[in-house]
């Protein structure tokens, strides 16, 4: 097969663009190597991160100072610093606000726990110290009216008066022994004195419970002496009850035994004294029997009155 031999025009032309080539690799390595390409690179590279930089400089300013968010189980208020505080409370989720204009408040909806102490009096007089705790919310259809009359820290502006005071009227109705035996009753009134209270403030309150109760040392030791008299009282009625059986017991054995008299006395009216020996004669050989089978007992006299009786009554 004959070789192709490419024609002279041909490579004149392939020469000719590798020469182009070669020139316009020499021209670009000559511009990068340049003072003013470089320069130009940086300007351009130091723009653009400037601009990236402020761009996200902007949009988290933006974000923060516009959009909020409202997690599950709060609400928001927004006060308006030309309006006031608005009626309407926000919900869960996010929410724009004009940063310099508004602002928004959170409020916790959810049960929350608080405990207080306290000294109050009781019926009798008696001192008693008392550590209660509930759960409490606010009204959510009421959150903007406690933010303008009691603030956001309700609870520490409410709780300080009514808690005293009710807890001290509804000890005040029961004696000290009856706060610890009908304690239901007594956190029943006070849930709902304290209910009662609570709803001019616009709060609910629930399961109150009694943590910890003392009275002072001389009633402590009052109720312990009394608690040792009940305890000696019980005793004293089962010591009478025992002796009453015990009489009881001691008549109905008379009775019978009276009774078992007049029997035998009857029987020998009829029968004769025939019964009397029998019984006698048989108590003889119980006698006898138990003397026989007693290892303690290893001689029996054969001259003996027992034997001797036994003997002729058993002859006859």
């Amino acid at each position: 097969m004959a070789e192709k031999v490419a024609s002279p025009s041909f490579r004149e032309k392939i020469v000719r663009d590798a020469g182009s080539f070669r020139e316009f690799i020499k021209k670009t390595a000559e511009k990068a190597t340049s003072p003013e390409f470089r320069k130009e690179i940086m300007r351009k590279t130091a723009f653009k991160i400037a601009f990236e930089l402020a761009k996200a400089i902007a949009t988290g300013a933006v974000e923060h100072s516009c959009i909020y968010k409202v997690d599950g189980g709060n609400r928001a208020v927004v006060y308006d610093h030309y309006r006031g505080v608005l009626d309407e409370t926000v919900r869960e989720g996010y929410h724009i606000v004009v940063h310099w204009l508004q602002e928004y408040i959170m409020f916790d909806t959810r049960y929350t726990p608080h405990t207080f102490s306290t000294v109050a009096r009781t019926k009798d007089l008696q001192m008693v110290e008392l550590v209660v705790t509930f759960l409490y919310r606010p009204e959510v259809s009421h959150l903007t009216t406690i933010y303008r009359t009691l603030g956001p820290s309700y609870d520490e502006v409410v709780f300080p008066s009514i808690g005293d005071d009710v807890t001290k009227a509804a000890v005040a109705e029961f004696h000290a022994d009856e706060l610890i035996t009908d304690s239901p009753r007594v956190l029943s009134i006070i849930r709902e004195k304290m209910n009662t209270r609570a709803k001019d403030f616009n709060i609910v309150i629930d399961n109150v419970a009694m943590l910890h109760i003392s009275f002072n040392d001389v009633f402590q030791k009052a109720v312990d002496e009394k608690m040792v008299e009940q305890q000696e009282v019980k005793r004293s009625k089962l010591l009478i009850a025992k002796a009453q059986e015990e009489k009881r017991a001691e008549i109905i054995l008379a009775q019978g035994e009276s009774k078992c008299a007049q029997l035998i006395s009857d029987a020998t009216k009829a029968y004769g004294i025939d019964f009397l020996e029998l019984k006698r004669i048989k108590t003889l050989k119980e006698i006898l029997y138990i003397l026989s089978n007693n290892p303690n007992v290893s001689y029996l006299p054969k001259e003996s009155d027992v034997t001797l009786e036994l003997k002729v009554k058993l002859d006859k």
